[in-house]
């Protein structure tokens, strides 16, 4: 099995598990350290804002139950993290618990001669972010959106 199929494997064992916590995995890596494998699992709120202590606790049961399932068959260090302020933004939720934040956005095609914006999540819909750069609300099509995050 590749770590992709391992990684695809854990969450669907894991999310019932998240769901109970009212958090969910905002990405995940499993990769070779020094001398095992480390798997990081990048988790957060629905509502966001996950702290210190609700991460160690995840930690602690996400643990347990891998030690369970024995899918990861090499040792493995797991790492269980808030996404941090700068967390990426991916499906239209993140953007949704973003909105009002500053964020930066960079895109596969220009929009209004720019692949790269940075301003203030003002709203989204089906199809577009509003952001508004300057004082001027940019429209901006998820299908040209490479990566998002929140910033400062």
């Amino acid at each position: 099995m590749n770590y992709q199929e391992i990684l695809e494997k854990l969450k669907i064992k894991i999310s019932p598990l998240l769901e109970e916590e009212d958090t969910e995995l905002v990405e995940s890596n499993l990769s070779w350290g020094k001398s095992c494998l480390y798997l990081k699992l990048l988790v957060d709120k629905k509502a966001g804002r996950i702290n210190l202590e609700e991460c160690a606790k995840l930690n602690e049961r996400i643990s347990n139950l891998l030690d369970d399932l024995d899918i990861i068959k090499e040792r493995f260090i797991l790492e269980v993290s808030s996404p941090g302020i700068d967390r990426p933004l991916k499906t239209k939720n993140d953007f949704l618990r973003a909105r009002e934040r500053k964020v930066i956005v960079f895109l596969s095609d220009t929009v209004s001669g720019k692949k790269e914006f940075e301003g203030t999540l003002k709203d989204i819909d089906d199809e577009f972010i509003y952001l508004e750069v300057k004082k001027e609300v940019i429209k901006i099509p998820f299908e040209k959106i490479v990566s998002a995050k929140q910033t400062l």
